[in-house]
């Protein structure tokens, strides 16, 4: 046999208000020519039989917050007349909702005349340059205004040197649906040999002065680049002489990207 608990004394004041109520709104609706039971009210709860209700009005089981609330929808009551106590738990889980506990920090504005605080650093951008106008040639240059700024610690935990980052803008649809035409990628040109190629990462790449971002894989004629749009792009294999002609070099390893999603 299950043994109940007693009610404290405030939950016992909230029962006798809760009957106090009850027996208002009987007397009204019988000068109303009406009746209004318990069976009514724990009816218009929810409940089957009149025994919840009684339980509640006579202190036999204490109110909770979801019996409150129904039977002030019921009976038509405030329900903080009856228990605060109860109603304020309802309001901090709400508040709760509203302002979680994780708090953002101050977002701060800047350009490029905003100096550089003491745990950041300045990436410039690589860029293709047409040699002569009109030839047709490029060779890839460092931009001398373009740049981002970099947290140090980003960089470090990353395995890149401040001097060996840079950063390209990705052209084209061939690396869709990862990056897209405009993407930044940031670029780390301290790994920029064949021996260094992770097969499947990407990298910047300097195709007879194009530039390009490629997925790549060593092989042991040569160096395979990869697009992750490969419908449009089919892989591309080069032999250790075609790298040579085609004077295709590994400008660094990718190991950042950003873009906006439009």
């Amino acid at each position: 046999m299950k043994i109940r608990r007693p009610l404290t004394p405030e939950e016992v004041v909230e029962s006798v208000r809760l009957k106090g109520i009850y027996e208002q709104r009987k007397s009204a609706a019988k000068a109303a020519g009406h009746s209004l039971t318990q069976a009514d009210v724990a009816e218009a709860c929810g409940w089957s039989g009149q025994s919840a209700f009684s339980q509640y009005a006579t202190g036999k089981v204490p109110l909770n917050v979801e019996a409150l609330l129904k039977l002030a929808k019921a009976l038509n009551f405030d329900a903080n007349e009856v228990s605060s106590r109860l109603i304020s738990t309802v309001a901090n889980v709400q508040q709760d909702r509203i302002q979680p506990s994780i708090k953002l920090g101050n977002i701060e504005t800047w350009d490029d005349t905003t100096p550089l605080d003491d745990d950041e650093v300045y990436v410039p951008f690589l860029q293709e340059v047409e040699l002569a106008a009109g030839s047709g040639r490029f060779a890839i240059e460092e931009s001398g205004t373009a740049r981002l700024r970099f947290f140090k610690k980003d960089l470090r935990q990353n395995g890149v040197q401040f001097s060996n980052a840079s950063c390209v803008a990705v052209s084209g649809n061939s690396m869709i649906p990862v990056l897209r035409d405009g993407a930044t990628v940031g670029v780390n040109v301290g790994k920029n040999a064949l021996k260094d190629v992770v097969d499947g990462e990407m990298y910047a790449i300097n195709h007879n002065g194009q530039l390009r971002v490629k997925q790549a894989y060593r092989l042991p004629t040569g160096l395979r680049l990869r697009s992750f749009n490969r419908d449009e792009h089919p892989d591309e294999d080069y032999t250790f002489a075609e790298i040579q002609e085609q004077q295709i070099s590994i400008l660094g390893h990718v190991f950042w990207w950003a873009m906006y999603s439009r």
